[in-house]
């Protein structure tokens, strides 16, 4: 099977940016050619061809896969180093102090973190859900991540870590326990008490984002109580965070979502609690140098009045190590 090959350099993506030399790298990722054949089917010269091929050749993307002589004719068969490239890389910002990005599950507290921290460190966040958020720690397009997930053992994150990162060495520790239940608006007009309330007609719901543990848990808590998501008015409309999903209902845009019991709080919205889940930190160990001002802040009694102040949150174990 042929693969993918990641190009996460800015000098090569600048150089992919000009669209001829896209266009001879998509040629070689599909056969090898001279450059002969190149400018024939470009309808360019070869010597025009010969300057980007040098370009993609000194930048590592091109190879020569053969050589052939015909008589007093030497010709060269140049092929693609990938049969496909993923581009990828981070812009970051220009700034004194180093720049930290987490991906994965929102959280109010990391929020505030950021905040605090912003004088030693730039925390910036991409969040794309707990699941989504240690493949990008895997991938290596973050520092940290943050994860929520339950297991069917019952247990939170460990049995996900070690199958993503079973050949490398990460920290997971504890930010914090945290209430999730149903936001609903103030007052709860439609009177909503319970998930199997989802399913009626006049109930507007907002989900979180495929790949969250927010959605995780859902999911299979629908599944056990086996109520259909089909016959949920709103269940293919997502958001990415807590405070989105508080915000519609706050708008009166929606009825109803599943999240933080913190995020309702900050809306003025009315909530009904259904679990406590533990929220972790993940880390390559690494990182752990750059990450040292956000994990020593963790064990300040600042970050327990900070995580004391939004509602639903328990410093309970909050910056204990998690053994994997």
């Amino acid at each position: 099977m042929k693969t993918v090959t990641p190009i996460n350099s800015f000098d090569k993506i600048k150089l992919l940016a000009d669209p001829r030399r896209m266009d001879i790298l998509r040629l070689l990722m599909a056969a090898p050619a001279t450059l002969t054949l190149l400018a024939r089917t470009l309808k360019q010269s070869p010597a025009w061809v010969r300057h980007h091929i040098l370009a993609l050749e000194s930048a590592d993307l091109i190879e020569i896969s053969e050589t052939r002589r015909t008589g007093k004719v030497t010709e060269k068969f140049y092929r693609a180093k990938g049969d496909a490239f993923l581009l990828q890389e981070m812009v970051l910002p220009k700034s004194k102090h180093p720049t930290v990005i987490f991906s994965g599950s929102h959280d109010l507290a990391l929020e505030g973190m950021a905040y605090h921290l912003s004088k030693y460190v730039n925390l910036i966040s991409l969040p794309v859900g707990s699941l989504d958020g240690l493949v990008n720690l895997r991938q290596g397009l973050c520092q940290i991540s943050g994860s929520h997930l339950l297991d069917e053992s019952g247990e939170y994150n460990t049995p996900f870590i070690r199958h993503l990162f079973p050949d490398r060495h990460v920290e997971v520790v504890t930010l914090a326990y945290r209430t999730q239940g149903l936001i609903v608006s103030a007052g709860n007009k439609k009177e909503i008490k319970k998930l199997s309330d989802l399913v009626r007609s006049e109930v507007r719901f907002v989900n979180r984002n495929p790949g969250s543990g927010t959605r995780l848990w859902l999911d299979a808590e629908l599944r056990r109580q086996n109520i259909p998501v089909e016959h949920i008015n709103g269940y293919d409309k997502s958001v990415k965070t807590h405070s989105e999903a508080a915000s519609l209902i706050e708008a009166g845009k929606a009825d109803v979502s599943l999240g933080l019991q913190a995020a309702a709080h900050q809306h003025g919205l009315d909530f009904i609690p259904l679990f406590e889940e533990r929220y972790d930190l993940v880390l390559p160990r690494e990182q752990a140098k750059p990450l040292n001002p956000l994990l020593d802040f963790i064990q300040t009694a600042g970050f327990r009045t900070m995580l004391n102040s939004l509602t639903g949150y328990s410093p309970k174990h909050s910056g204990e190590e998690i053994n994997l």
